[in-house]
């Protein structure tokens, strides 16, 4: 196990933060109370991220990156649950952040090079501010096919957002990852070197981040030409998330726990 490492810092924010996370979900909370746990998480997990880049020996991987999706989902819930207070993830995210808390602290990843660029925070902040983007995406989509069969099946639609909202909102999301892993993409083709201190070269992780790029512009071209929507669109969706996934939290996960190396 990596617990025994984490600092005491790390320790208590993420414990704090987990607990928090957790409230919503094992326990029947007023909404007005469920809302506020759930701020107070993530403000705790914040913390917890900032100490990690900023007040310990900077680290990463493929637990870290999750977390940091996980954050940017709850801050996305955070301003949708205001504009749209129907809307119903709290449980689902309070759990998934909860979780990732725990997965990063138990596995909190590899130490940045120190012959990488100053530049690699920022570079590693955009790729996965796309992943969360991405995710929330993902969600979107899954609770805009929810409510899309229970129209079909003509049942009670009034417990969520309306459906063409949930389609925009998917949308929007979308479109707003996929500028952001343009410009990571080209930063990492550009400035691969400078970045990693290393030579340009082909990798897993290049090759999935690639093909997730071109599903994704497939689907928004097919959504502006087409009117593409429904299973076929989140299929699109589901399948560039999946080879996102796999481009760097799944690639990491290989080498540090399954093969035990050392990655950039």
């Amino acid at each position: 196990m990596i617990l025994p490492s984490a600092s005491p810092v790390s320790l208590a924010l993420a414990i704090l933060a987990a607990l928090a996370y957790a409230a919503p979900a094992v326990a029947r909370l007023p909404t007005g109370v469920a809302r506020m746990a759930v701020l107070i998480a993530w403000l705790l997990h914040g913390l917890l991220l900032g100490w990690g880049l900023l007040g310990e020996a900077p680290r990463f991987g493929f637990a870290p990156a999750l977390s940091v999706t996980a954050w940017l989902v709850a801050a996305v819930y955070a301003i949708e649950s205001r504009l749209y207070p129907q809307l119903q993830t709290r449980w689902t995210l309070s759990a998934l952040g909860a979780g990732m808390v725990l997965l990063a602290l138990f596995f909190p990843g590899q130490p940045l090079q120190t012959n990488a660029s100053v530049w690699l925070p920022l570079h590693l902040a955009l790729g996965i501010a796309s992943y969360g983007l991405f995710a929330v995406a993902v969600v979107h989509a899954l609770l805009m096919l929810r409510a899309e069969q229970r129209i079909r099946l003509a049942a009670d639609t009034d417990s969520g957002l309306p459906l063409l909202t949930l389609e925009r909102l998917t949308f929007r999301f979308v479109t707003a990852g996929f500028v952001l892993l343009s410009a990571t993409l080209l930063a990492g083709v550009l400035f691969d070197e400078q970045l990693y201190g290393t030579a340009w070269k082909w990798s897993h992780k290049i090759v999935f981040s690639l093909l997730s790029w071109g599903v994704f512009a497939v689907l928004l071209i097919g959504r502006a030409r087409f009117g593409w929507r429904g299973w076929r669109a989140a299929r699109l969706l589901f399948t560039g998330a999946g080879l996102l996934l796999l481009a760097y939290v799944g690639y990491r996960f290989v080498l540090e726990i399954v093969l035990g190396r050392s990655v950039a």
